[in-house]
């Protein structure tokens, strides 16, 4: 496992495939955890697979949502594939509310 990103208790941690995001995030905090991974999505070869988990998001934050879908679009313009999207229960009822639900590939609350 390897840290990208730490600010305060956020965190952003890659192993393999598979971006994790853990802590509080908010809005102070959201454009240095989007830009860290929007780099390492970037670095990656096309066609690569991509688990990306939120299920480690303390609280409801649409600052954690905002991160989800930049790098949903970093992911397309690269070519690459996202298999799975874990939210934990307070960001997964944000999203339905939002209705941004159907803009994640394969959703699942943790």
């Amino acid at each position: 496992m390897t840290r990208l990103f730490e600010e305060g208790d956020v965190r952003l941690d890659v192993e393999g495939a598979r971006l994790a995001v853990g802590g509080d995030v908010d809005f102070e905090v959201a454009a240095g955890l989007a830009a860290s991974g929007s780099a390492w999505l970037a670095q990656q070869p096309a066609a690569t697979r991509l688990v990306l988990d939120l299920s480690g998001v303390d609280r409801v934050s649409s600052a954690a949502l905002s991160v989800l879908l930049e790098w949903t679009r970093c992911a397309e313009a690269a070519g690459l594939v996202i298999d799975s999207v874990t939210l934990s229960a307070p960001l997964a009822r944000l999203t339905r509310m939002a209705g941004l639900d159907t803009l994640l590939p394969d959703a699942t609350a943790a």
